[in-house]
């Protein structure tokens, strides 16, 4: 029987999409399955790797494939045509090519890592490269190791994309001709995934890790980005512990989320929905790609994958539906080293001393001779010179810290999304993430077709207990566990080592029973908080300080998201429709809380004028009138929501939370606390004196539409752009950098992404709606470049074609048939 007789229902229509498609007629000729299954099936003459992609609207594949190592193969032929320059780009990232290709002080794109210049990029991930972790993790047995279905995927997965590259021409200005796009191996894949488990922890100290140094021994400046590595006081305990919360801080984050499910008691239908929003990177690496990946009998899913990764990250299938939030879990912690006198490469531990490790790793550079750097590691990580710039780690002639990232130990990521994409239950996505342990930052959200909800933060974190951390904590560790949840343990002592779950996979980290959980909630929902609030009505309590925090102040997006759901949930007969409009509803809670007491603040000013910051007088009586007649929105077309964001940006950057509110934060009452604006805070005035000089200089009205002065250009065509920033708590999350010049926003790097809202009505196929906000391809010659994104500017979906009706009978089916040529 072949492995698709299970698809013969589809043959009539196969049959009449051929009589009306040229693209089906090379592929219609199976008698018992559908025609362009049943060619992938065969498999091509000669042998190899080969997948059916079936093309529909805004250029979304369908690959059918009939084993993991062909699905990767189209998948990987697939991601190659629509990214091939991003991709190849962050190839070149991860075999620490960068300063070879680009130069030693150019800036990567960020995808990969936190370093700023190439050097320190290249320094890291060639040390990766020659030490062999990814390929030890490779060669690490399931479960603590990739399962052989993921192997499978990654290997044709690099055939795939090694098969398009010799078949095609490149297009795309970005990398056109460029001698760095080269073939890959199952090594290159792999390292990526390896870069995106470790971003929360040592991506993020990539510049730290490259330039520490024993005191005395500091490295030859190669690089003006490149911190300075070695002397210096120790930190203090007060302004490590601020700097710390920052840095860990998701509401800074160039990555958060949305995700909301609300289960069967509260929709239409009885089936559960699920409305996911990431807020993810526009350009680069980081970017999403959408498809449906299908294997008859095994696997059927749809939705995103970050570019490079064979699997679907977040999406749905038949019954079940998943996304994913940016968590408040503290990936990493550090141990702080006592030295041995007389050799600052030498740490004690239980009074005996133990050589740190050297990796000497040697850079190609463009125009100059290969730099040659050694890097300190020791059993519990590598050496580091700082987390951030607000929190220098000097290595001292006593004292040195190592960073601890459980995630260099973890290749289950990709193992973890091609589990949940076979779930058929929410009890099934647990019991996946159960199994794989594999995500290394983030939570889950999910909804099935049964109704059922669940929330959950099952991350890959160090065990870093309270009670390890009262009785380890270094002087610095105990300021700043309890501000962010970064341990300082004392590396001196054998009794302070990370003890280990026994659930867990994986030595040193939690096992899946100690995270946060909640199931059936009428509703669960996050925006980049901690589990606390995931239903406020059933807070979430008891876990770590690792984990995240609890009774403390929400940001406004949480506090606004959860207003929505909540009276989402409690109106009840909800459908995938109330999603679409939550989705574009624009609210911005800020401005409801604050824009009535701004504009009464404002009539109030004597003569109608504030001062500046640089002590001019300022007319700022129309903006009065402006704030209050604002509709609170981020529509487009809002009148008044640039002049308020303007000013809030401001107001809120130099006000404390104690002087911009009269009703403080309550944990009894967190949605609701704090609240109403002090009108008399003495910035007030400042601030929109600033905001209407600033606009008024610009040449923008102050009543100007959103739209008019937040847009991105494609294709020549200006396109308004709606949402807010983090400041404003706008689900619709847009973050823009202000460039007055340009007209105010006029490109947007992160926000809104992948989007999917997705339910059941009692049918044979999921209800989805989706949309990728900056479309399939990143070159300017595709129709996918920015067909999406002028949807998005409408606030306009697409609708998803999951079932094989659905797919057949697109009026802009398009079907290839890729295959290896040897």
């Amino acid at each position: 029987m072949s492995f698709l007789d299970g698809y013969g229902r589809t043959r009539p229509l196969l049959r009449r999409a051929a009589l009306t498609g040229a693209a089906l007629l090379a592929v219609t000729a199976a008698p018992h399955a559908s025609a362009a299954a049943a060619a992938a099936d065969r498999g091509p003459s000669g042998g190899g790797l080969s997948a059916v992609i079936r093309y529909t609207e805004n250029g979304i594949p369908h690959i059918l494939a009939q084993d993991y190592a062909h699905l990767g193969f189209g998948t990987g032929w697939a991601q190659a045509a629509d990214q091939v320059c991003v991709l190849a780009d962050g190839f070149v990232t991860v075999a620490g090519e960068r300063s070879r290709w680009f130069g030693a002080d150019a800036a990567p794109d960020g995808s990969l890592s936190s370093a700023a210049a190439n050097l320190s990029s290249d320094l890291y991930f060639k040390g990766v490269r020659e030490s062999g972790t990814v390929e030890k993790l490779l060669a690490t047995p399931a479960p603590a190791g990739p399962t052989p279905d993921l192997e499978e995927l990654m290997r044709g997965w690099a055939a795939g994309y090694n098969a398009w590259l010799a078949q095609n021409k490149i297009t795309d200005p970005a990398c056109k001709g460029a001698a760095w796009v080269r073939p890959v191996t199952v090594l290159d894949v792999a390292s990526r995934g390896f870069a995106v488990s470790v971003l929360g922890g040592q991506g993020r100290a990539v510049d730290a890790i490259a330039a520490a140094q024993p005191p005395g021994r500091a490295a030859s400046p190669t690089s003006r980005t490149e911190p300075a590595a070695g002397a210096g006081a120790e930190p203090d305990p007060a302004a490590a512990a601020e700097a710390a919360r920052a840095f860990f801080d998701t509401g800074r984050y160039d990555m958060g989320s949305n995700a909301v499910a609300f289960s069967g008691s509260t929709t239409a239908s009885g089936g559960g929905l699920l409305l996911g929003n990431p807020h993810y990177p526009w350009q680069g690496g980081r970017r999403f790609w959408q498809s449906q990946q299908t294997i008859p009998g095994e696997l059927n899913v749809s939705g995103g994958s970050l570019l490079g990764t064979a699997v679907i990250n977040i999406g749905f299938n038949e019954k079940v539906a998943w996304s994913h939030t940016v968590a408040t879990g503290t990936p990493v912690n550090l141990h702080q080293l006592t030295l041995d006198p007389a050799d600052a490469t030498t740490y004690l531990v239980d009074g005996k001393p133990e050589k740190m490790t050297q990796r000497t790793v040697s850079v190609q550079v463009a125009g100059g001779d290969p730099v040659t750097r050694t890097q300190w590691w020791t059993r519990y990580g590598p050496v580091v010179t700082g987390l951030g710039p607000g929190l220098p780690l000097p290595w001292t002639a006593g004292t040195a810290y190592a960073l601890n990232d459980p995630n260099a130990a973890n290749l289950r990521g990709s193992d973890t999304a091609l589990a949940m994409g076979k779930a058929r239950t929410v009890a099934g996505i647990q019991d996946a993430l159960k199994r794989t342990q594999g995500l290394p930052w983030v939570n889950t959200v999910a909804a099935d077709s049964a109704g059922g909800t669940l929330f959950t933060q099952s991350q890959v974190l160090p065990r870093i207990t309270d009670e390890l951390a009262a009785r380890c904590s270094t002087p610095l560790g105990r300021a700043t566990y309890p501000a962010s949840g970064l341990a300082v343990l004392d590396g001196a002592r054998g009794d302070c080592a990370l003890g280990s779950d026994p659930d867990a996979v994986q030595p040193g980290v939690f096992g899946p029973g100690r995270a946060p959980t909640l199931r059936d909630a009428p509703y669960a929902e996050n925006s980049n908080d901690s589990a606390w609030l995931a239903n406020a009505d059933r807070p979430l309590t008891g876990y770590e300080r690792v984990w995240g925090n609890a009774g403390t102040p929400r940001s406004l997006r949480t506090r606004g998201a959860v207003e929505d759901v909540a009276a989402m949930a409690a109106k009840g007969r909800l459908t995938v429709a109330d999603l679409q409009k939550q989705q574009f509803s624009n609210r911005v809670p800020a401005g409801d809380l604050a824009a009535a007491d701004a504009a009464e603040a404002c009539a109030a000013l004597p003569g109608g004028a504030a001062t500046a910051s640089d002590g001019r007088p300022v007319d700022v009586s129309a903006a009065c009138a402006v704030l209050a007649g604002w509709d609170r929105t981020a529509d487009t077309g809002s009148r008044g929501a640039l002049l308020f964001d303007r000013f809030w940006r401001r107001l809120t950057a130099g006000t404390a939370a104690k002087d911009l509110w009269l009703v403080p934060f309550s944990a009894a009452d967190p949605v609701r606390t704090p609240r109403t604006l002090n009108r008399a805070a003495p910035r007030i005035g400042r601030a929109l004196a600033d905001t209407v000089a600033e606009l008024t200089a610009a040449g923008i009205a102050l009543d100007a539409p959103l739209g008019a002065h937040q847009f991105v250009v494609r294709g020549g065509q200006r396109l308004p752009v709606p949402g807010g920033t983090e400041a404003l708590g706008v689900w619709n999350k847009i973050e823009a950098p202000w460039n007055a010049a340009g007209g105010g926003y006029p490109e947007v790097v992160h926000g809104s992404s992948h989007i999917q809202a997705v339910g059941w009505d009692g049918g044979r196929c999921p209800v989805a709606r989706t949309l990728l906000t900056y479309g399939q391809s990143s070159n300017p010659a595709s129709p996918y470049y920015a067909d999406q994104t002028r949807l998005f500017s409408q606030e306009r979906w697409v609708t998803s074609r999951f079932c094989e009706r659905d797919i057949l009978t697109s009026p802009q089916l398009k079907v290839v048939r890729p295959r290896e040529r040897r």
